[in-house]
């Protein structure tokens, strides 16, 4: 049995290869807010997310197919936490059965197998009833199937026959067990047979097993075993693990495909659970979601609607500013303007979009359409600390040979301020070299810089495939926190910045020193 409920013909699994930039994209788009509110305090929801935010997407049709599933979950919540938590608590009670699972042992792994399939049947009996319920509201192609095979291999008949074999193999009347002689009079083809079996109280079982022993029926023969004869007990028992042996195996088989059928409709629902805890965390904020719009790769396009930092949202009591942005046909988007003006807060909530549209999920923004990518890479500036072995150029350049040894066409590149530890002259012929090398391999690139020189490098082209970024500064100094498409400016207002710390020159001039950055 199979849940494809996050791939339209395969499995999803936790234990993959890790992508090798893992780790920089969830320091520098700050992953583990969105993962903790996913997670709503279930570790294994946390690594699902995980698992599902990294490993994105490269086709709109797959994006589309979780989307659908999306929509079935957001529609009927209660129904699909319902079926998450019949797969954990049937995983959950599997573990606490006790017994070993070893062909040395085929009575034990008998006993373990019957009882586990008891739970499992128990489990599965909740699923049709979910599915008899609500199954015909579900209208997502992930679902039907799903619903559809369940009530296809789960009829009642089945689960009926089922429940009658596991009362047999509790062998409440005896063991029935078929042999041959071989060479050496020795025991082959052992087989268990099928007892008579009828259901019975334990008194009727008790007055059946008593009328076997006192009855004058000659009909069948009977060896007693002395209660203190300890070699015959073995030799009974080795004959009777003879003859179960094949059942106990082919049991232990069956809880094991039954069990992994569990916990991969608990990984695969696990995942939708996570994007509910999410949408209900933002939505009791009163934050915009939506369901973005994929493009191919090759169509590049970043166009939104109050688009927000998520997980700037998620720390925060009130709701963001949200940005609204136009790059039809854009491969580059330049992003200059005040200190703390909000660019580095949009590179994030571009990053985070990106990824969460890649893998089915609802986008923080009223609208989002943009082209999947091959990878999302981040370079952002990081502070100076103990563990670094050379200074703070010599390893952003080590990071950027990093990520030029794993991008590849059409992915996105998010720079922060990248390469500003040096003079601005070097810094900005470093940074254009590498961009010009990026968009000439078709990756899509959004830089956020405080360099002029960078930017009015890149302005003058004229370039249709580019577009310029200012963070909006009103004139009293304040700042909106929003961008707007615009000219890039010589200045990084950081006069602004003194004033916030210092307070305004006493004469009301202009701060000494605060030249434009």
């Amino acid at each position: 049995m199979k849940a494809f409920l996050m791939y339209r013909d395969r499995d999803f699994g936790l234990i993959e290869d890790q992508i090798p930039n893992a780790a920089d994209l969830t320091q520098d788009l700050e992953l583990n807010s969105l993962l903790l509110a996913m997670a709503a305090g279930d570790e294994f929801l946390r690594d699902v997310g995980k698992k599902a935010l990294l490993a994105s997407l490269r086709e709109p049709e797959e994006i589309l197919y979780r989307q659908q599933i999306l929509i079935d979950c957001q529609q009927w919540p209660e129904s699909v936490r319902e079926l998450y938590t019949i797969a954990v608590e049937g995983i959950e009670r599997e573990r606490k059965v006790w017994g070993w699972v070893s062909d040395k042992y085929p009575d034990s792994m008998l006993h373990r197998s019957v009882e586990v399939l008891q739970i499992f049947v128990e489990s599965l009996t909740r699923l049709r009833q979910v599915v008899d319920a609500d199954g015909r509201k579900f209208r997502s192609e992930g679902f039907r199937r799903l619903f559809e095979m369940l009530t296809a291999e789960l009829s009642d008949d089945y689960l009926r026959i089922v429940h009658d074999h596991l009362e047999r193999l509790a062998f409440r009347n005896g063991t029935l067990i078929s042999a041959e002689l071989g060479k050496g009079n020795k025991g082959v083809n052992y087989i268990l047979r099928k007892p008579p079996y009828k259901a019975q109280s334990w008194i009727e079982r008790i007055q059946d097993w008593m009328e076997q022993f006192t009855s004058n029926n000659d009909a069948g023969c009977f060896y007693e075993i002395h209660e203190r004869d300890e070699a015959g007990f073995r030799a009974l028992s080795e004959l009777r693990s003879q003859g179960i042996s094949r059942v106990a195996t082919a049991l232990a088989q069956s809880t094991d495909h039954i069990l992994s059928f569990f916990r991969m409709l608990r990984l695969e629902l696990g995942f939708y659970v996570g994007c509910l805890n999410l949408r209900d965390r933002l939505v009791r904020k009163g934050e915009p979601l939506c369901l973005p719009e994929p493009l191919p790769a090759n169509q590049p396009m970043l166009k939104s609607k109050a688009l927000y930092d998520v997980c700037l949202s998620l720390n925060m009591e009130g709701r963001v500013v949200g940005n609204d942005v136009l790059g039809d046909h854009k491969a580059m988007a330049m992003i200059t303007g005040a200190n703390r003006g909000g660019k580095s807060t949009f590179l994030r909530s571009v990053g985070l979009a990106q990824l969460m549209m890649q893998c089915g999920m609802l986008v923080p923004a009223e609208s989002f359409r943009a082209n999947v990518c091959h990878g999302v890479f981040t370079h952002f500036k990081r502070k100076e600390d103990s563990i670094m072995e050379s200074g703070k150029l010599d390893e952003e350049l080590k990071r950027m040979n990093g990520i030029v040894d794993q991008i590849n066409p059409y992915s996105m590149a998010l720079f922060n301020e990248s390469f500003a530890s040096t003079n601005e002259r070097e810094g900005s012929e470093i940074a254009r070299q590498i961009v010009g090398a990026l968009l000439e391999m078709d990756v899509k690139v959004l830089y956020v810089t405080n360099m002029f020189d960078l930017a009015k490098g890149f302005y003058p082209r004229k370039m249709n495939d580019a577009l310029f970024l200012r963070a909006e500064r009103l004139a009293e100094g304040q700042s909106t926190f929003r961008l707007v498409a615009a000219e890039p400016l010589p200045t990084s207002y950081g006069q602004d910045l003194y004033r916030l710390v210092f307070g305004p020159a006493p004469d009301g001039t202009s701060v000494a020193g605060a030249s434009p950055l």
